[in-house]
């Protein structure tokens, strides 16, 4: 019970009036940007990231992970009113919300995502409370070969499941570890992809990397598209936004289904939600069609629990993964890597350590988190929604503004700039040619990782290579992973069959 004697510490250090507000103001800006289309909660922290130089450690974990769920909050209320979700993760759960908000319905579907959201994500969190420290000890088992198979787990199973061509996600992957080469070779001391720019020696620093990616691509991609119309109208809401005994009898095993289903997806590298989210949208709508009165394409009320549930449960359990093994399983979470990283913190086994006053703090807010995530979004959603009339034109400018800001305070540099405004072209050129963009995050995380374990491995062993399979723990990692990439293109060529007939 020595979890409930750190939580109880944790909490103590939450329960203060700043924290608090540092918590408040995350959930506050996750939620918000959450609600616009195209963004989300990586979008989030990636432009935040360099405005926490600031802070102490506490205070900016605590903000990003009220941020890493108001994200999610927020995605769906988009989604619901405008059939237009905020992220991939929100999809499954706008197919019957938006049906249920043209019905008259919205308040009630807003309800169903913001409590889904709750349970997804408490149940998760109290998981992670219980069996992180046990998994971070068992990571002590670690070696340099693990970390290699760990890291190489990461790559293919995230540039395989997060596209429809595999070849897309591997390009992907190549673009992010080209990155993650630039600078100093620090064993060797030799000069890498520098072309001769000294301001490149020390690396691309991640910073510039995700801003550049997620926002200014953004932002590029946006601008190339206006003129063009959009048919799509807010659904405004009316009603009670809280659920009668019958509505909460139906959502509730629809809940529990659908944590169960984003539970052990958090701690698979799997690119972020989008898999659970479907499997339990498509597990609600086989359980209706054996109803006497089938729902599903009318407005049916577990078609948005379950996807709501399964994606905070995702990213609870996530969280678990990042702390315990210092393994990202989404771009949010490999951000936030990055801030851990910022503070000289590295996540991993001894992070519980070396780092357990803060460790338990974050942990502890995430807890206060969902209590404010539900008082904000509850009653408030038709208000969020407001957001979703702000011109584009001014929206985006203001998002440019602030990412400019954002990456000159952090880095003092105007080559950062010029090679933020790069990455954004090639972001933007990403978006056109739907190539995805968590794989280049993940591989600029981990790729110096893989690279040193590699080296520290073969240098050990004598070069010799059977070292990298020569523990149950990495046969297990490859086995898992032959069998995720075999599940994955079994499950692309039934869908093929499926459009073909």
């Amino acid at each position: 019970m020595g979890q409930l004697a750190d939580l109880a510490g944790g909490f103590g250090e939450i329960l203060t009036p700043v924290n608090l507000l540092w918590v408040f103001i995350g959930c506050l800006l996750g939620t918000a940007v959450g609600v616009l289309p195209g963004l989300g909660s990586a979008m989030a922290v990636a432009l935040l990231l360099p405005m926490t130089f600031v802070l102490d450690p506490v205070a900016a974990l605590i903000m990003f992970a009220g941020i890493y769920f108001g994200g999610l909050f927020g995605d769906s209320i988009s989604g619901i009113l405008m059939n237009t979700p905020g992220n991939s993760t929100a999809i499954a759960s706008a197919f019957e919300g938006h049906r249920m908000a043209l019905n008259g319905r919205a308040a009630q579907a807003l309800a169903t995502a913001a409590i889904g959201a709750f349970t997804g994500g408490m149940i998760a969190t109290v998981l992670v409370v219980f069996f992180a420290p046990s998994l971070a000890q068992l990571a002590t088992r670690f070696g340099p070969a693990e970390y290699f198979a760990l890291a190489v787990f990461a790559f293919v199973a995230i540039s395989s499941v997060v596209s429809d061509s595999a070849i897309r996600g591997l390009a992907a992957l190549g673009i992010g570890l080209a990155l993650a080469m630039v600078g100093i070779d620090q064993p060797t001391g030799t000069a890498r992809f520098d072309f001769g720019e000294r301001s490149l020696l020390d690396g691309i620093s991640i910073i510039v990397i995700t801003v550049a990616l997620l926002a200014v691509g953004e932002v590029f991609h946006v601008a190339s598209r206006v003129g063009r119309r959009d048919e799509r109208k807010l659904v405004p809401t009316k009603g009670r936004p809280w659920l009668s005994g019958r509505e909460f009898r139906q959502a509730t095993p629809a809940w529990l289904r659908g944590t169960a289903f984003g539970l052990p997806f958090g701690v698979i590298p799997a690119g972020g939600a989008e898999v659970p989210t479907f499997l339990a949208y498509g597990t609600e709508r086989r359980i209706d069609r054996r109803s006497a009165d089938p729902q599903f394409g009318k407005g049916a009320i577990q078609g948005v629990a379950g996807p709501e549930a399964a994606g905070n449960a995702t990213a609870g359990t996530a969280m678990g993964a990042l702390l315990a093994l210092g393994l990202p399983t989404s771009a949010t979470a490999a951000i936030m890597l990055a801030a851990f990283q910022q503070y000289g913190m590295q996540p991993g086994p001894l992070l519980f350590e070396r780092s357990g006053d803060i460790v338990w703090a974050l942990l502890a807010s995430l807890f206060v988190a969902m209590v404010v995530l539900l008082i904000l979004n509850l009653p408030f959603a038709p208000l969020w929604a407001m957001l979703l009339k702000v011109p584009k034109s001014y929206l985006y400018a203001g998002i440019l503004v602030f990412a400019c800001l954002g990456v000159y305070a952090g880095t003092g540099s105007t080559f950062d700039l010029t090679v933020m405004l790069a990455l954004g072209l090639l972001g933007f050129a990403m978006r056109r040619y739907d190539v995805p963009i968590a794989p280049v995050l993940i591989a600029v995380i981990l790729g110096p990782l893989a690279e040193y374990s590699l080296r520290d491995a073969m240098a050990n062993s004598g070069n010799d290579a059977s070292v990298l399979v020569s523990s149950g723990i990495t046969i297990g990692l490859y086995i898992l992973l032959a069998a995720g990439v075999g599940w994955t293109i079994w499950r692309k060529v039934q869908e093929r069959r499926r459009v073909d007939f």
